[in-house]
């Protein structure tokens, strides 16, 4: 037994370029999974500058000088930033606050639906129905602690922010202007003989660039097409389900199931059984029936080649580890294991 263990182990990891790219791996997990809270802004500067990267590239296929791409694509980003600090974030704040000023009203009517379930469903006894409904209660006052702890929590982090709001933008523009210093530095401690490395890094390159640029613009057209029918049928705080809604596509499949909740609780608040609930939530429904069934193959058709058990199972793993990083990244890291996975042959290759 011990023999072929041996063995196993010496026809997969007896090429030195194996042993550097799990080195380069387990060095890159352990700097995010124990320094990850320190290092927030320097990989939040390095994504960022990552995902900026590939609109430089495609300015420069206009026959554009780098620099200039650069300042257009840095442009472009403080741009954005401006639009969501100064237009969204406000609007978003003001309509949290309303929504847990309203908490309790909306607590209240959801106990009163759950009170009329034994007069149409007389299967269901009052007993049960009053056990339901304090269970219901007790979440959803949870639910409202939380919110306002969340509140109070984040009025302590506005120093924090601001800090980052400089940082961040100081960091991105660094990193790309002075992209290939950099690079060349950090060449310097990596060993010469890395060619399974790179080649593991190139096809994680290609895919993950366009995930991640793909993502962001799901996440902005997912968000403006919620944010329409429910600002035209007048919904309460439509730019914060909209904003949810947007954000729900960074976890694949459960996040689009997950915010159906508050949206459809809300529209009940507000319209009850009428046409007007039904209407929103056809719209609602056919907006994300168009995210999973026209954008999603149209955007990530060539990058996420994976069974949605193997992507459900990623989410889960990485977001266990590294929190909304991991949730975010799910996909590109399980991509990275694929990628190192179909790279072993080549060291049986060479081993023999």
């Amino acid at each position: 037994m011990i023999n072929v263990i041996k063995g196993w182990f010496e026809k997969h990891f007896s090429d030195p370029q194996a042993i550097i790219l799990i080195a380069i791996l387990v060095l890159g997990a352990i700097l995010v999974l124990y320094w990850g809270t320190i290092l927030t802004p320097v990989l939040a500067g390095i994504i960022i500058a990552y995902v900026l990267e590939g609109l430089v590239k495609r300015f420069s296929s206009f026959g554009m000088p780098r620099f200039i791409s650069f300042l257009m694509s840095y442009t472009l980003f403080l741009t954005a930033l401006a639009l969501i600090l100064f237009g969204l974030v406000p609007l978003v704040i003001s309509q949290v606050s309303q929504l847990v000023i309203d908490f309790p009203q909306i607590l209240n009517k959801v106990q009163e639906l759950i009170l009329t379930i034994p007069e149409k469903y007389p299967m269901f006894a009052d007993q049960e129905i009053e056990k339901m409904l304090g269970s219901f209660s007790t979440e959803l006052v949870s639910v409202g602690q939380k919110l306002v702890t969340v509140s109070l929590s984040s009025a302590v982090d506005v120093f924090t922010v601001l800090v980052y709001l400089v940082v961040v933008p100081l960091l991105v523009f660094f990193l790309l202007k002075d992209k290939d210093v950099i690079l060349n530095w950090f060449r310097r401690f990596l060993p010469v003989d890395r060619g399974l490395a790179y080649s593991v890094w190139k096809e994680v390159d290609a895919k993950m660039g366009n995930y991640i640029r793909g993502k962001l613009l799901e996440i902005v057209i997912v968000g403006v097409a919620t944010f329409i029918p429910l600002k035209v049928m007048g919904m309460n705080y439509a730019a914060t389900m909209s904003l949810l809604v947007g954000l729900s596509v960074i976890i694949p499949y459960v996040g689009a199931v997950a915010v159906t909740i508050p949206v459809a609780m809300i529209a009940w608040f507000q319209w009850g059984a009428t046409s007007d609930f039904v209407y929103l939530m056809v719209a609602y429904l056919t907006v994300q029936f168009m995210d999973g069934n026209i954008l999603v193959p149209l955007l990530f058709s060539e990058v996420v080649n994976m069974h949605p058990a193997a992507i459900i199972i990623s989410v889960l793993f990485f977001g266990g580890l590294w929190g909304v990083w991991g949730v975010f990244f799910a996909i590109p890291l399980a991509t990275l294991v694929q990628a190192v996975i179909n790279s072993w042959p080549s060291i049986q290759t060479q081993s023999t």
